[in-house]
């Protein structure tokens, strides 16, 4: 109970911080424009402030330089993780780790993860744990800060269980991916105060919105098996990389459909601030709407209970989703956003260097 009122607490210290800020998806072709500027300027100031709140010895647990091969290693369940985390910090500490999330984050994305981190409190009641448990653990988030800010290139990420979220700045424009969000319980059923929330609910029921709109010719398209996998394919891997692209493409949908499926992934864009929803958006319209192909597995409808489960995945040229909901009888739900060009900002990496070379 002491944790669940801490953590409102810390929510409710923080909620009065506001960010107007631009957050602009790194596109190679494009210059960068003041909105970039703008959101290097935020991202640079939330980052120095929270490292200014941290004695020397803390600051040598979250410092590391950008090439550190520790930015790639990623995960999203319960693990030793490198990094200062919420327990070793003061209340003033604390609230500027959050507030370095809302800066990058939509006020829904943010919220999202404060609902994330507060499962945590959940998960110790449904599995009978003691208050001081540590495998979950509200507080079990860490920091980590690559380079140093303001100096190119530089990035930031805060992880712990099912939220694993990644932030570079390249000649000031700010990758994001590998992008991750869980929700154990997908719905809480327990007699708990958070009971009956759904954190991920837009991303589970438009899809099933979509899937439920295909005509039979249709869906023999994009469903790809009755059994879900167990996990994401792509997994923590530092690259995402899928076979092949299968489902059904959006360009053989009619128009209500199409409307849905980019619902559908405007659900995920959401997560972010709008201005890198709509610059992402405008990258994927770039490469082609229409090639954005849509694949099911597992249960068609949904259903909580042993044995049941699904997936899908949103495969289009530069971009992916995954959302994967089978463990505990479908009622645990992984989701997560790569960019299959510039995960870890690895595409403006290398155009960094090579234009350094050039001069």
């Amino acid at each position: 109970m002491k944790k669940l009122v801490w953590y409102f607490c810390l929510g409710l210290m923080i909620a009065g911080i506001e960010s107007r800020i631009t957050l602009a998806k790194p596109l190679l072709s494009r210059k960068v424009t003041q909105n970039d500027d703008q959101l290097a300027r935020e991202m640079h100031t939330a980052v120095t402030a929270f490292l200014k709140t941290l004695s020397a010895e803390q600051r040598k647990e979250t410092e590391l330089p950008y090439p550190d091969l520790a930015r790639f290693d990623w995960n999203f369940t319960p693990r030793a993780r490198k990094g200062i985390t919420f327990k070793t910090m003061n209340p003033a500490q604390q609230k500027a780790a959050m507030a370095m999330i809302r800066v990058v984050l939509s006020q829904e994305g943010y919220s999202k993860a404060e609902q994330i981190i507060d499962l945590e409190n959940v998960l110790r009641v449904v599995e009978s744990r003691p208050a001081n448990d540590t495998y979950r653990d509200p507080e079990n988030y860490a920091f980590l800060v690559f380079g140093t800010p303001g100096k190119e290139p530089w990035g930031w990420r805060v992880e712990g269980h099912h939220l694993s979220l990644h932030f570079s700045s390249v000649d000031n424009q700010i990758t994001y991916t590998p992008s991750f969000m869980g929700s154990n319980p997908g719905q809480v059923m327990a007699d708990v105060p958070q009971k009956g929330k759904r954190i991920l609910k837009a991303e589970q029921d438009m899809a099933f919105e979509l899937l439920h709109s295909l005509d039979a010719s249709q869906l023999a398209k994009a469903n790809l098996g009755a059994k879900a996998p167990n996990e994401i394919f792509t997994s923590n891997a530092r690259k995402a990389s899928l076979a092949k692209v299968e489902g059904i493409a959006m360009g053989e949908l009619n128009a209500a459909q199409k409307a849905t499926f980019k619902k559908l992934i405007m659900a995920y864009l959401q997560r972010y601030h709008v201005t890198l929803k709509s610059q992402q958006w405008a990258e994927l319209e770039k490469n082609g709407l229409d090639k954005i192909h849509f694949a099911w597995l597992g249960d068609q409808q949904p259903e909580i209970g042993t044995g049941h489960g699904h997936y899908y995945r949103i495969h289009g040229p530069t971009f992916l989703i995954e959302f994967d909901n089978t463990q505990n009888g479908g009622n645990h739900i992984h989701s997560v956003v790569r960019d299959l060009t510039s995960d870890f900002g690895e595409d403006l990496l290398q155009a960094h260097y090579e234009a350094g070379h050039k001069k």
